[in-house]
Formats: structure tokens, sequence, C-alpha cells
């Protein structure tokens, strides 16, 4: 074996990173290298790698980067300082000059994973067409002295000679080459990556004996889920040992031959740090395709079980393409989409609802994130939890990326986020911009410029970028999907306490409240004659509306002569509790308030004052959310009304006339003996179902004012004329 420290592959130390660099001997006789290389590397195993974790142990995985963008990543090794991997990677490159950066960490799911070191491999020192044995010392730019272990690696280094373009069109590099040298990135060389193979649905039913963290014999479970960097956080079910979750959630699949899917179980602790209370995992490399697999699932390093429903799908029509390469700009494939998404197929796959098509254009005037004036922008395209993006174009104010973009439509009330990111190397990408455009405001084939907005959506900021988009859906499966719950994204932000976002919900409560009781103030004043023509036209509406209840009540009577008046005064009370149950706000953030006013009344000797101050800062957290809920809830029921989205307006109306007609032909006590018969049976009938709230799953695809402000399109500034742009200059 040859260690980094010998031979021709001499071992400096920059920083305190460990770097296997060239000879001096090898550099100067090297010969003008081709335009392409392969580079391929098995990661064999690790030796005495660092402690991590409180076991004394780490999870170890590993990250290849290559000018700043990381081209591979192992998968986790648990609880091993000496994993083995056995991995092997095949990676095109241009050049040898930027060497090969290799990073460790210790997996830490839920937390920021640890650094365990880091080394460097020159490819310049490697031996053309040769398997070289290597050894990395890896070390910690901060402590350079400390002993972190090594890895072992198989390298071989092949230079590709004769025509690079089956490469080029294998990487997905249709771009042209500016006059100016420009590298090639790795980002664009695995950008295949981005598009998945499958979808795993998975339903988190309930937890079984869970382990009690809390000194009143319970817990406050949460479930993590993990899979790659698809990450989902479940809700708090507050003071139980047997959590009933029922929610669902889709990851991609990006593997064909599988994955895992890593699950850890915590108790929430209000103002320190959450109980770890378990983990599983799950192999899907184990699950047949196109079947759902109940699985119950022991905790290891805890106690109970979870109960999980696991279905493993095909993939959807997800892709990039070039500009050139356009399915809806063929006549023959645009007929047969229109075909498939026609009235006639309505219920044909009802999760299918539609498909949307962004061509990405290009950018203009665009803000400079580097020093030298420039930016290396990219964009991101992003449709609840689908994400795509294109490569980057360096050292330009004015990209051009020319990319389209396609997506399956899973709920027409989505909204296509794009952004605009300048890429830098070593560091997470500078935002440049971002828009914001709900599905159904989209006007077809329409080419149109957007004004960038800042990342809260509120304000613009500098650029714009150019877009086209086709979507095309069908109105049934969209009106149907609208009824069920809506689709939460895998990652979300942690609330903090904002003193501004605190204000403004209040005054949006505020409104709300005032708006009632300006409503109760108008019907109070229509019994006060105060406008005579007003009255007189309510007391006629009312006189109406009481003879046509009158009517609906002797039908009733009518259809059963037998039963009593007295049984036909039950009807009112129990649609009154059946309407009851349609309009009563989820109770999530109400349960959230108490658990966290609980958690601030517990007896306050017993805490310090960090404590405190923690836990005054979740009540706080949690007193905004409902006031956001609260608003949002009422701002919702007035844009409906307002016809803000008229799609969602319509639906209403139909689904009234609906309502209307069988009211008409069926007597109420019907309806509600059918509803009763259906809420008493549903969890006999079906015991692992997730229950859901039509009405509230209706209003939650309708914008509240916050929203519609961030979904508002910004004008234009007529200075800086499209037509007047400048070149690109690359360099």
């Amino acid at each position: 074996m040859r260690r980094a420290t010998s031979g021709p592959l001499a071992l400096c130390l920059t920083h305190g990173i460990s770097i296997v660099g060239p000879s001096n001997a090898e550099s100067l006789s090297q010969p003008p290298g081709p335009a392409m290389y392969q580079l391929d590397i098995v990661l064999k195993k690790g030796k005495s790698l660092a402690i991590r974790d409180r076991t004394g142990t780490s999870d170890p995985y590993v990250k290849f980067k290559i000018a700043g963008k990381e081209v591979f990543r192992s998968k986790t090794i648990h609880k091993n300082l000496n994993p083995v991997w056995d991995e092997r990677v095949t990676l095109l490159v241009e050049t040898l000059r930027d060497p090969l950066y290799v990073k460790v960490f210790d997996y830490d799911f839920g937390f920021q994973d640890d650094f365990m070191g880091s080394a460097y491999l020159h490819l310049e020192s490697l031996e053309h067409q040769r398997t070289l044995d290597v050894t990395l010392d890896l070390k910690d730019p901060q402590y350079p002295e400390q002993n972190l272990g090594s890895l072992e690696l198989s390298v071989t280094l092949s230079p590709k000679e004769g025509d690079t373009k089956d490469a080029t069109m294998l990487l997905g590099r249709n771009w042209k080459r500016s006059s100016k040298h420009q590298s090639m990135r790795l980002s664009d060389v695995h950008r295949k990556a981005q598009l998945w193979r499958g979808i795993v649905s998975i339903s988190l039913i309930e937890g079984r004996g869970l382990q009690p963290m809390d000194a009143n014999g319970f817990s406050d479970p949460y479930a993590k889920f993990r899979m790659g960097h698809q990450k989902y956080k479940s809700k708090t079910i507050p003071k139980t040992l047997n959590p009933q979750w029922r929610e669902q959630f889709d990851f991609h699949l990006y593997e064909e031959q599988g994955g895992f899917v890593d699950i850890t179980v915590w108790d929430k602790d209000a103002g320190k740090k959450d109980d770890f209370m378990g983990r599983c995992t799950v192999d899907l490399s184990l699950l047949s395709k196109e079947h759902t697999h109940k699985l119950d699932l022991q905790l290891e390093e805890g106690e109970g079980v979870l109960v999980l429903l696991v279905t493993l799908t095909a993939s959807a029509a997800v892709s990039i393409s070039d500009l050139s390469i356009n399915m809806l700009d063929d006549p023959h494939e645009r007929h047969q989409i229109m075909q498939r998404y026609s009235l006639w197929r309505s219920f044909h796959n009802l999760k299918d609802v539609g498909v949307v098509q962004v061509k990405v254009i290009r950018a203009e005037g665009l803000m400079a994130a580097d020093v030298t004036g420039k930016s290396d922008p990219f964009c991101v395209v992003e449709l609840s939890n689908d994400r795509l993006q294109t490569h980057t174009v360096y050292k330009n104010l004015n990209p051009e990326w020319n990319k389209v973009f396609t997506f399956n439509i899973k709920d027409i009330h989505s909204v296509l986020e794009v952004t605009v990111y300048d890429e830098d190397r070593d560091r997470s990408a500078d935002f440049l911009g971002k828009v914001a455009i709900p599905l159904l405001n989209i006007q077809n084939g329409e080419r149109k410029a957007y004004a960038l907005k800042s990342k809260e959506l509120t304000g613009p900021t500098k650029g714009v970028i150019f877009l086209e988009i086709d979507v095309i859906f069908n109105a049934v499966k969209a009106g149907l999907r609208t009824l069920t719950p809506i689709e939460q994204k895998y990652i979300e932000e942690e609330p903090k306490v904002s003193k501004q976002l605190l204000l403004r919900n209040f005054n949006r409560v505020r409104r709300c409240i005032m708006f009632l009781i300006n409503t109760g103030c108008y019907i109070n004043s229509c019994f006060e004659w105060d406008s005579p023509q007003r009255n007189k036209i309510n007391t006629c509406t009312f006189l109406s509306f009481h003879y046509y209840l009158k009517c609906i009540v002797l039908k009733d009577a009518c259809a059963q002569p037998l039963s009593s008046l007295s049984s036909l005064s039950l009807y009112p009370l129990v649609s009154f509790f059946v309407l009851l149950h349609l309009l009563l706000p989820h109770p999530r953030f109400l349960l959230c308030l108490h658990t966290s006013l609980s958690v601030l009344m517990q007896d306050s000797e017993k805490k310090g004052f960090m404590n405190k101050l923690y836990a005054i800062q979740d009540v706080c957290i949690s007193v905004q959310n409902a006031l956001d809920e609260v608003a949002s809830y009422g701002e919702r029921i007035k844009n409906t009304f307002n016809w803000t989205v008229p799609f969602l307006s319509w639906l209403a109306i139909v689904a009234l006339g609906v309502a209307t007609v069988i009211i008409y032909f069926i007597p109420l006590r019907f309806i509600v003996l059918i509803w009763g018969v259906n809420k008493f049976t549903k969890k006999l009938r079906d015991p692992y179902t997730i229950d859901n709230n039509e009405l509230l799953d209706y209003l939650s695809r309708v914008p509240s004012d916050v929203q519609v402000v961030q979904y508002r399109e910004l004008k234009l500034d007529p200075n800086p004329s499209p037509n007047k742009r400048k070149k690109n200059n690359p360099g």
C-alpha cells in the first residue's frame, strides 16, 4: 500500500489539512493533457476515525469535492470507527489543476453533522492508467496536531483521448463554450442526480409503548425522517406513550436499487435539548413496488414500536432538457397531453392532475455578488417538493440558461418558485432574487419578464428573469384534489420570535375581529330602521327564507309520516353539530399554545434563568403562530368571497349548487344518517385512515393577505429596456 506521506505522492501540510501534492519531476515533465480525464475511485475503508458521539463511536460518511462542488457522497456506516465502504465512483474531469477534496462527517440526525477531518489529493500527482493505493491522513484545520485517523482509497486516472462530444452529451452540457476558456464544473457534470426514479409515500400512523422521558411518566413524542438530503418532521403529540400521528408525506427516490429511510423519535422539551427516544431504519430495496407495506418497526436504543405504511411508486414526469427539446412545441405530443387531461378522463388516475412546463430563458441586470463585480448565477425551479436547477453561467450578470423544466402537477394550487443564486466555492450559494407564481395565475405560452423579489417576497431586488410557462390540467381532478390535505414541505424553517411578525399577526387578528364587530353592528342597524328602504328589503328576505325553511321541514315530515313532531325537532340540533364539525378550526395551534403555557406554569423554582427564557420564547412562538393561523383563516374566508382565486370561488359555487340539489331531493335526516354512519365506521373500515376536514382543506388553498402580497407581480422598471441589454461578458 502506498501512503500519502511517501513516494511520488508527497505529503505537505497546509493550514493543518493533509494534502497529497505532486513531485517536481512530474510537474516539469507533464505533457499537455487531453480534453477530458476519467477518474475511477474506490473508497475502501477508514481507520481509527475520530469519536463524535456520546456513545464513544461515530456514524461516518465521506464527501468528495472538486472545484468547490460536491461530486460524491458515500453511504453512512453507523457506530463504527473503522468503517468499510467498498464504494466505487467514476468522475469525468477536464482539468487536473483542481484537487480532490475529501471530507469526513459524523451523521447526526436532526442536527448539524460533525466534522471528522479532511484531506486533499492533487490529481496532477497521479500516474496515468495505473491503479494506485492511497492512504489519506485526516486533519482538522483548526487543530492541525490532532490525529483524526485515515482513509484508504484506490485511484485510477485515465485520459480520454479523441472527440469528447459524446462525453459532453452524456454530461448534459449542451451550451456553447465561450471564446475564453471556462472550466467544466462538476455541478453540471452530475446534474442528472436531480432526476428521481420513484416516489416513496410514507404514512406515519402511530407509536406503541414508547419510553417515558418526563417526570410525569409520559413523553411529548415527535418523529424525524431523513432520506438523503430530504427531511421531514412530524407534529408533536403531548403527554402520551402511544401517540396517534396519522400523517402522510412523500420522498423522492433517486437510486434505482432503493435506499434507506432513517427514522428517529424525540421527546419535545421546552427550554432545553430534546430527549432522544430511539431510532429505526427502513431498507427500501427489500420492498416491492406498487404495493403498500405495513411495517411495525422496533425502536433501537429505546423502547416501543412505530407503525408505518410505505408505498413505492413509479416516477412522475419530471425532466430537464434544452430549449430545442420541448415536448409541448411538438403538435403531436401536445395533442396527446391534452387528451390525457381531457374531461373524458377525469376519473382516471386522480392523483395525476396535470403537467407544467417552465422555460427558463435568461436573466438581466443581476446583483453583483463577487468582488470582481460579477456573479456566477444559476437558477433553481421548485414546485412543492420538486426541485431542479440549471447549470451555472460564470462571471456574468446577464446569464442565458435556455433550459426547459417539466413537472407533474399534484395540486393545481401549488406555487412555482424560481430562485436565482450565486455559486460560491466551499460556501453556501448567495441569494440573488426570487419570484413566486401560482399555477392558476399563469398565461400559457406567454414569454414574460418577472422582476426579482427579496427572499421574503415582500420587496424588489435587482434583476429581471424571463420565463415562458405552460400549464395543462384537468379541472375535475383539480377540484377533487382541493378537498384533500395540502402537501407539506419536507424542510420548513424553524420559527423564530420576531417582534415585527408578532405585531403584524396581532394586527391581522384585530382586523378580523373588527370586521365581525362591524358586521354585527350592521345587522343590528337593520332592526333600527335607520334606512327604511334597506329595512324593507331585509324584512322581505327574512319572510321568504322563513317560508322556504317551512317547506323543507314539511317535506321531511311528509317523507316519514310515522315520525313524531318531537323527533323533527332533533334535526336542527344534529345539523348544528354537523355544521360545527365542519366549521371548527384545526385545534393544532390551540394544542401547541396549551402545551407551551403548561410548561411555562410549572414549578419555577426548579428552572434556571435560561430555561425560563427559553420557555417564554417557546410560548411567544406558539402565540405568534396561533395568531397567524387565526388571521389566515379569517383572511382566506374573506378572499373566497372576494374572488381572489376565481377557480376556488367557482368551485364553492358548484359545491353549494350540488348540495342544494341533494338537499332538495333527499330528506335531511337521510343525509345526517349517512354522514353519521360514515363517521362512526371510518376507523372500523380502515384503521389507518388519515382524518381530514374538507372545508379546512379547501380554505388552505385560498391565499391569505400575506400570500396575496407575496404572489403579486412587481412592475418592471421602464428605464433598463430589455432591447438595450448589455452583451454577455463571461470574462
